[in-house]
């Protein structure tokens, strides 16, 4: 191996180079590193086969920022003259979309403000609030969306009512409908509020449960999946280790 480092060098080391600093960025399983580090050039070429080349397809998605700058800039222009509810709908999307939060929210209040009658905006902006700390604000919003329609979203909107019930402080109610949405749901996200919620009880062992159902959807799960799923995961294992047994 000593000899193959000489070869290739210094592609060698680039090659490790970049296995570190993707491992790093992306952090999958923990034996990789092991790969990279005593299987030498070899090990990252093999790492980044593995786990960088199909990290491409996602890396995609961050050039869709192009143009989604560019119809967040349209959007805006358009608003000017036309300050339709849909438009404003669109543009709070988009806001959301690019992690502008505050403008979000802030064209969600638009769209309500011109037409209060679909659950787009009420959802959207119930959202924000939450992303925001202000889930109090949440409450009526998405109170609103789950009475009118209680799968909304592949009933993610059920699951985050729940979660500002349990951010404001009534529990019970929470309780209820994390129960009944994730006899329905399998979003990873209602498991880890649910799982939060649960453990701020002092309910550890459930809240494991929970946090350990989301690790174990790894099991079976295409690549580019897990991928998506690696945030999720890694706060699943950070309430692992939080919770005790």
């Amino acid at each position: 191996m000593g000899m193959l480092s000489h070869l290739f060098w210094p592609w060698g080391v680039i090659l490790q180079g970049l296995a570190i600093v993707h491992f790093i960025r992306r952090r999958p399983d923990g034996f990789w590193l092991y790969v990279i580090l005593f299987l030498g050039p070899l090990g990252a070429l093999i790492y980044l086969l593995a786990e960088a080349v199909p990290d491409a397809g996602l890396a995609r998605q961050s050039f869709q920022v192009f143009p989604r700058r560019k119809k967040i800039k349209e959007l805006e222009a358009a608003i000017q003259h036309n300050a339709s509810p849909g438009n404003f709908e669109d543009l709070g999307d988009l806001y959301l979309e690019a992690g502008r939060i505050a403008a979000a929210r802030g064209a969600y209040d638009r769209a309500i403000a011109v037409r209060a009658d679909t659950l787009g905006p009420f959802y959207g902006r119930g959202a924000c609030a939450l992303r925001l700390g202000d889930a109090a604000a949440a409450l009526p919003d998405l109170e609103r969306v789950v009475e009118a329609e209680y799968g909304y979203d592949f009933y993610r909107a059920a699951g985050l009512l729940a979660h500002a019930y349990a951010k404001t402080g009534q529990h019970e109610r929470a309780e209820a409908i994390f129960r009944q949405v994730t006899a329905v749901s399998t979003l990873s996200e209602t498991y880890l509020n649910y799982a939060e919620l649960l453990a701020s009880e002092g309910k550890g062992a459930e809240a494991r449960a929970w946090a350990q159902r989301v690790l174990e959807k790894k099991v079976g799960m295409p690549s580019y999946l897990k991928r998506r799923e690696r945030p999720n995961f890694r706060a699943a294992k950070a309430l692992l280790k939080r919770v005790p047994a």
